[in-house]
Formats: C-alpha cells, structure tokens, sequence
C-alpha cells in the first residue's frame, strides 16, 4: 500500500513538473475598467441603469476557462479578483510560473456602435488601421518611455513567437467559430495579427480574444449571458488543448 502511495505521489509530482503551464489573464482590473457600457436592467416594478465593465466580464470569462484546463495542465490567473495589475507586472508572473502559453481575455468597444462580432489576435507586425484602434485602447496603460524600449522587444518577441502564436490563435478560432458563432449570431471577424504590449512583455508565444462589443447595444445582452461565457470559456479551452495536444516544452519558444 506504501509503494502504490509512493510511486503514486512521483506520477503526480511528474505530470505536475512535465505538463505545461497556461497563463490566463483577465485584462484590466482595478481603477483600469477597460471599456464601460451602461445598460437599462428592470429591478421588481422598477427600470434602472446599470453599468457593465470589461474587467468584470473579462475576469468572469477568464475564470471558466481556467476551470476547463485546470484538469489537463496547471493554470495560472494574472489576477482573481478586482485589482489593478501593470503591464510588466503581468509580463512577470509569466516568467515566475515558467508559462508556455499566455491567453489574454478581453471584451471590445468601438465609438461605431454598430460593430459586433468575435476577433483573435497574435503578436505580429502590420499596416491595418483598424486594428491600430484596438491597439491604442490596449497599449494606453504603458507610459512613453516604456514604449521606446518595448518596441525593440516586440521585434524580437515577434522573430522567435510568431510562427507558434499564430496556430494557436488558429486552433482557438476554430473553435469558436464552432461553437460560438452560429449559436449566437455573431460575427467571425477573424484572426488578426496585432502590436500588444500584454503580449510581448509576456515573452512567450499567446493571443489576444475580443469576445465582442460592448458597445453594441444587442450584443451586450449576449456577453452577460453565463451560456454564452460557458460556451466562449470551452471553446478557447479546447482550443489551447487542440495546440498542445501535439506539442513538447521543446517545441515552443521561451526567452
């Protein structure tokens, strides 16, 4: 019985130190809301205004998906609660818990409240002024300075991640587009390649989801919805899974 304990603790010690390690980091937090939209809820007899955040959203999103890898690799939230967490503080707790993957969680608004729809981002250079948008809501929280040095980071990030993040943001798309898309009518806006500070400090090959806009004013209504967060949290999960599935440590790049 001692032997069966034994050789049971070092199988489990073994899957723990040879498994891969997932970093899931819910964006914003804290006094950075991320993008805010104020909606109209009815209380009993009563119609009251109700303000929706992205780091709520974000947090709740990145919890399901945690609880859907939890059972097959050791996860990691960059936060778990409602708390204010930098750049570069994200960029360490990657290096601190030797993640292989880093999945930024993220919900969209634009000033055209007529955009809708999902998107999935990997680091990589591009000439889209579109997406320069989605970057400058994104990247805001970094100070001047800060982004002289890590523009000559993101190059180097991008040469050695580029190739794994962009199958990965493949495999994670698939996956939505699957299950989410159809279900809840919502736009496939693709898989873009994008210059964000989040995953380029994080050194580590990873992507960037819109789960969709806010400032929609239908499409709000399916973001608070728990089966559409259940869906998007599964659906991201078995992607990341779908990745790994054929993947060793030594595949994927790390500085």
């Amino acid at each position: 019985m001692l032997k069966k304990l034994i050789l049971l603790f070092i199988l489990c010690f073994q899957t723990q130190v040879l498994g891969f390690v997932v970093l899931i980091d819910p964006g914003h937090g804290g006094e950075e809301y991320g993008a805010v939209k104020t909606v109209r809820v009815k209380k009993g007899k009563k119609v009251i205004k109700e303000k929706v955040y992205e780091k709520d959203l974000a947090l709740s999103l990145a919890k399901k998906v945690k609880n859907y890898l939890d059972p097959f690799y050791t996860t990691y939230l960059t936060r778990s609660f409602d708390r204010s967490v930098g750049l570069n503080e994200r960029a360490e707790m990657a290096d601190a818990v030797k993640a292989d993957l880093f999945i930024s969680i993220h919900f969209n608004s634009a000033t055209n409240t007529s955009s809708h729809g999902f998107e999935t981002y990997y680091l990589d250079n591009h000439a889209d002024a579109a997406i320069k948008k989605v970057e400058t809501v994104e990247n805001k929280y970094l100070e001047g300075a800060e982004k002289v040095v890590n523009h000559i980071l993101i190059d180097l990030v991008i040469q050695k991640t580029v190739s794994a993040s962009k199958k990965l943001a493949s495999k994670v798309h698939k996956r939505i587009q699957g299950s989410v898309q159809d279900k809840f009518k919502m736009k496939d806006r693709g898989i873009k390649p994008g210059l964000f500070y989040v995953l380029a400090l994080s050194k580590r090959p990873g992507i960037l989801v819109e789960a969709g806009f806010m400032s929609h004013h239908k499409e709000i209504w399916k973001l608070r919805r728990k089966d559409f967060l259940d869906r998007y949290a599964k659906s991201i999960a078995e992607g990341v899974k779908d990745y790994l599935k054929t993947k060793t440590q030594k595949d994927l790049p790390l500085f």
